[in-house]
């Protein structure tokens, strides 16, 4: 069975749901399910400036919204444990990141890569809009060939290709599990997602 995720490396609720969906596949006892991340843009039209990810915000929220949206999903992180650091987050345009991540796809390291990017950007306060910085991190992870990659056209290509896809089957926001025609968005909780799986098996 295959479970596609469409994600985006800058947003805070696909790491939560990455950490829901895997105490969802601990508990699973059906057939084997192969998860594949599928790239979505939040803001493809985002610079990758290097500023606080919280002047971003308050430019839409105001300074106090923006703390208080940053608190409340530091909260929620930390009850799946993960350890956000948003202070640190900075503005980053995704392109380069997930066309790493369709490479990594290819290679069979693409929940390492994935992972690694995450962490990087929402605890370590990692630019993952650098293209440097991402291919240390991949490179970390596994990845090999990554400078190459960044400047393979097919590549970005493909990856167009598959934003294009997430558009055309109705992904809004991120992030949307799919399994078949049938799909759930938001970071659920892990029984909502054994239910889709349930319900596709």
């Amino acid at each position: 069975m295959q479970l596609d995720v469409w994600s985006d490396v800058v947003c805070p609720w696909c790491y939560i749901g990455k950490r829901k969906l895997e105490r969802a596949l601990e508990a699973w006892d059906g057939e084997p399910v192969t998860v594949v991340w599928r790239p979505f843009q939040l803001q493809p039209d985002a610079t990758s400036s290097g500023r606080p990810m919280v002047e971003v915000l308050a430019g839409k929220l105001g300074e106090q919204g923006a703390r208080e949206a940053q608190r409340r999903v530091t909260a929620v992180a930390a009850a799946v444990g993960l350890d956000y650091e948003l202070d640190r987050q900075v503005e980053a345009n995704t392109f380069d990141a997930h066309r790493l991540l369709l490479a990594a796809r290819d290679q069979g390291v693409q929940a390492a890569v994935g992972e690694r990017f995450f962490r990087a950007h929402f605890t370590e306060g990692a630019d993952v809009g650098d293209r440097g910085v991402l291919v240390a991190l991949a490179g970390e992870a596994g990845l090999t060939g990554a400078e190459d990659l960044l400047a393979d056209d097919a590549l970005a290509e493909r990856l167009n290709e598959e934003l294009a896809e997430g558009v055309a089957i109705g992904v809004r926001s991120v992030p949307t599990f799919v399994v078949g025609r049938r799909g759930v968005a938001g970071a659920q909780d892990p029984e909502v997602l054994l239910d889709l799986l349930r319900s596709s098996g």
